[in-house]
């Protein structure tokens, strides 16, 4: 079992990584993962799973919406896992926009997988499973067409 400050800490974790994208903060959120992580974003992208940096992660999450309001809403978290190594789970809503107006907003479960190095936490895996995609596709960067 988990500590309730392990749970504390991983629930503040999910918050730092949804917010960072919306701050556009794209050292902060580098700060929330592992120097390698496995990523699975195969739902929306249409790509297959990979390995990468964590500095590569956040340079294609920034050259994909750095130009896009943004706002994900994150909830229903379920966290499990003992002694330094866990799964969270994170039902999340995310809002995009474009200059023009026009949106792109998925509904998805993302499933980290978390450790904890040097008594902080990061997040080493991400799998996003999407449930809902609703506007304009062409508006994300990062989505193959």
């Amino acid at each position: 079992m988990l500590s309730l400050e392990d749970v504390y800490a991983l629930q503040q974790l999910v918050a730092r990584f949804a917010n960072s994208f919306d701050l556009k903060d794209w050292v902060r959120l580098e700060r929330c993962l592992a120097p390698e992580l496995h990523t699975d974003y195969s739902d929306l992208r249409g790509t297959p799973p990979e390995r990468m940096s964590s500095s590569r992660f956040v340079e294609l999450r920034r050259s994909a919406l750095q130009e896009l309001q943004t706002h994900h809403l994150a909830g229903h978290v379920e966290i499990e896992g003992s002694g330094s190594v866990g799964t969270v789970k994170a039902s999340m809503a995310i809002y995009r926009r474009n200059a023009l107006g026009e949106v792109l907003n998925t509904h998805c479960l993302y499933i980290f997988g978390v450790a904890r190095t040097d008594g902080a936490w990061t997040i080493n895996s991400i799998v996003q499973k999407v449930f809902i995609n609703h506007g304009q596709t062409a508006i994300h960067k990062g989505i193959e067409k």
